[in-house]
């Protein structure tokens, strides 16, 4: 904002004395129309309209008025213009793409527990754009979480300059600055951040990531998140991310001794270079660094990941106390965490705040391999952001 979390609004009210030194000190943080062969943009094409179909009979008669072409040539609340609209669909401004919107309005629940919560979709000539404003729910945790899933990709790199928020060329996401206004109330230093995200379709893993097709989404997410913010009666802006993103991720050609390009994490046996399929790492720092293996339907069977931000390392404080029976020991006040046949956690409490170590695997059957990793990701990781020497304890085996 003008890159600083603290703009002027008067809806912050925020007095340092209630909030911990960490979240004071703490910076704030296209799609591609899929061009495959035939059978897959058949494939494709079904599924998104599906889902599309479940989402608009959903919503019911929740949906505005102005559903169809934009009404006062403003869609998602204000946020876009036609030829932002255009751009979006067509890549370029002065766009001529048929876009029409419906949406519904953002809005909070009556107790402001809940956060900010509303619903944009966009259409053009069989393509869909979705946009979401809402709270991250801190009760569920990262196990089989949809949002996580998806928006904490490996695909995806950092908007960078202290931003909360990242990109690729099917998704962005950017949470609303604290100090103007990102969680709901004054003292809720515990709850999920309120992000605004855009999802355009269907991500096929095997690809490069179009880097200007992210941009586009960059920008978009940073336009409506300040429009959200000039609602709010909030006077100052972010400012535009590109030029100082990293360079999209590539696909890693791992060393044994560093799965995940994790020096000190070797390859568990016979998890040769073809046994996980292809490995892709975040680029850049920001606010996770995942690793992700043979991703399907956006759910990768293998996820090694990560989260340095407090904010959203809140989105599994719960689970890695509640995970399992027999949980994970460390040195006195290090953290909680635990091991089961799908995962591996640990929470540790750092002088940034709270950083989360997770290894997720799709299968039940992947124990062992967890509970070789899970100590020596731990220490590694913890030891790269500044959080180590930690070393932890696996309960034994029962």
């Amino acid at each position: 904002m003008s890159d600083s979390e603290n703009d002027n609004s008067d809806e912050s009210g925020t007095s340092d004395e209630r909030v911990p030194l960490h979240e004071r000190r703490r910076p704030w943080w296209h799609w591609q129309r899929l061009t495959g062969s035939r059978p897959r943009l058949a494939v494709t094409t079904g599924v998104i309209g599906v889902l599309a179909g479940a989402l608009l009979g959903g919503a019911g008669v929740a949906w505005q008025a102005e559903a169809g072409p934009f009404a006062d040539d403003r869609a998602c609340w204000g946020a876009f213009s036609r030829d932002d609209a255009a751009a979006l669909f067509e890549g370029k401004v002065g766009g001529k793409a048929d876009v029409k919107s419906s949406e519904v309005p953002i809005t909070g629940d009556r107790t402001g527990a809940e956060g900010s919560s509303g619903q944009c979709l966009l259409t053009s000539d069989g393509s869909r754009i979705t946009v979401q404003a809402h709270q991250l729910d801190t009760r569920f945790g990262g196990a089989g979480d949809q949002w996580a899933d998806e928006f904490l990709s490996a695909r995806l790199t950092p908007l960078g300059g202290g931003l909360l928020g990242m990109a690729s060329d099917t998704r962005a996401w950017l949470a609303v600055p604290d100090g103007c206004i990102g969680r709901p109330r004054d003292a809720d230093v515990t709850g999920g951040p309120t992000v605004i995200d855009l999802a355009t379709g269907w991500t096929i893993y095997d690809d490069e990531v179009n880097t200007e097709a992210r941009d586009r989404l960059a920008r978009a997410v940073v336009r409506l998140v300040n429009h959200y913010m000039t609602e709010k009666g909030c006077t100052g802006t972010i400012a535009d991310p590109i030029g100082r993103m990293p360079e999209p991720p590539r696909f890693l050609d791992e060393k044994k001794d560093a799965m995940c390009g994790v020096k000190g994490l070797p390859l568990p046996r016979g998890y040769g270079r073809d046994s996980l399929g292809r490995t892709l790492v975040t680029r850049g720092a920001g606010p996770v660094r995942t690793c992700d293996r043979r991703v399907l339907f956006h759910h990768p069977e293998l996820r090694l990941m990560t989260v340095e931000d407090p904010r959203l390392a809140m989105l599994y404080a719960r689970l890695s106390r509640d995970g399992a029976k027999e949980p994970i020991k460390a040195g006195e006040h290090d953290g909680y965490g635990f091991v089961r046949d799908d995962m591996g956690m640990f929470q540790a409490e750092c002088q940034t705040g709270p950083v989360t170590f997770l290894i997720r695997a799709d299968s039940g059957r992947s124990r062992a391999e967890i509970r070789t990793l899970l100590p020596r990701f731990v220490a590694a990781e913890a030891d790269r952001v500044g959080c180590g020497p930690l070393h932890i304890t696996l309960p034994a085996e029962g």
